[in-house]
């Protein structure tokens, strides 16, 4: 069993009853990341696993801290003894750290993963904010835009959001360019 496929069945397990909405989502980023195999190869399979488990952090069984990167990681490390680079791309997926910092766990995040290649969590970033809530492709803008309106601009998950938007931005320009670039 290729890492997606185990990946598939643990998010869907902790997410599919509990959270349908998040995994319609987690289906979608899912979907996104094979999109990218022509500019990642044979990483293609780790993407593909490291979408569906982004967001298991949210399913009720696994909530801690109540920051579902960190969450999320810490089981695939503790519990799914999963590879390391899965976890670091759980942890700081989408510009996790901005996050992190405003729920004052940005030490626990830092001390407990490391950073991953900026290529994978650029990839898996272009994945997960550029698919709504219901698994939908989305313009960037718009899924910035509905994750704002979904929490109200005083959430820290919107200023979380505001501050990671050059980052989330930077990404997704980093790999539509590598779509479109001519060796692809």
């Amino acid at each position: 069993m290729g890492q997606a496929e185990w990946a598939h069945d643990l998010a869907k397990q902790l997410l599919a009853e509990p959270l349908p909405r998040r995994w319609a989502h987690t289906q979608g980023v899912a979907a996104r990341a094979m999109s990218l195999a022509p500019v990642l190869g044979e990483e293609t399979d780790k993407l593909i696993a490291a979408a569906y488990l982004h967001d298991i952090g949210y399913s009720p069984d696994l909530v801690d801290t109540g920051f579902h990167p960190l969450d999320g990681a810490r089981y695939l490390r503790d519990v799914a003894n999963a590879d390391d680079t899965l976890c670091r791309l759980v942890a700081h997926h989408s510009c996790a750290v901005n996050e992190a910092t405003e729920r004052d766990l940005y030490d626990a995040l830092a001390a407990e993963f490391d950073e991953e290649r900026p290529e994978l969590v650029e990839a898996l970033t272009y994945c997960d904010m550029t698919t709504g809530p219901d698994g939908t492709h989305l313009d960037v803008t718009e899924r910035l835009a509905e994750i704002h309106s979904r929490y109200g601009p005083e959430h820290l998950v919107s200023r979380s959001i505001t501050a990671s938007t050059p980052c989330i931005l930077a990404a997704v320009r980093a790999v539509e360019s590598a779509l479109a670039s001519p060796e692809v």
